[in-house]
């Protein structure tokens, strides 16, 4: 699996509530995703940046959902181009789900 966090500088102006109100809007897209296993959307208010930090099955779907398309919502809603970094996840507590995602118990391994 792959953790990529996305950030995106937010334009002056843009209140936590619209932002949100952005966030909640792209939430049915993000469900859709097969390749997706989680998503966290973040906010930093005195840096004003936006972004996710996302776990996916692998890096190419990371990178298929975080095309030149998804670049550029991101220009035309927030005015800033995103920025990308990736991490592999070998292991994935969830508590809230009570389960844990370990790379070596699964059948297709890394």
């Amino acid at each position: 699996m792959i953790t990529e966090i996305v950030f995106f500088r937010l334009p002056e102006g843009m209140s936590r509530e619209e932002l949100v109100a952005k966030y909640r809007a792209s939430v049915p897209n993000w469900r859709a995703n097969p390749d997706l296993v989680h998503k966290s959307f973040l906010h930093d208010e005195h840096a004003r940046r936006g972004g996710g930090a996302y776990l996916w099955k692998n890096l190419e779907a990371a990178q298929r959902a975080h095309g030149e398309a998804f670049r550029q919502r991101i220009r035309t809603v927030f005015g800033s181009d995103p920025e990308f970094q990736y991490f592999d996840s070998p292991i994935v507590i969830d508590n809230v789900a009570d389960a844990v995602i370990d790379e070596a118990e699964s059948p297709h391994g890394r």
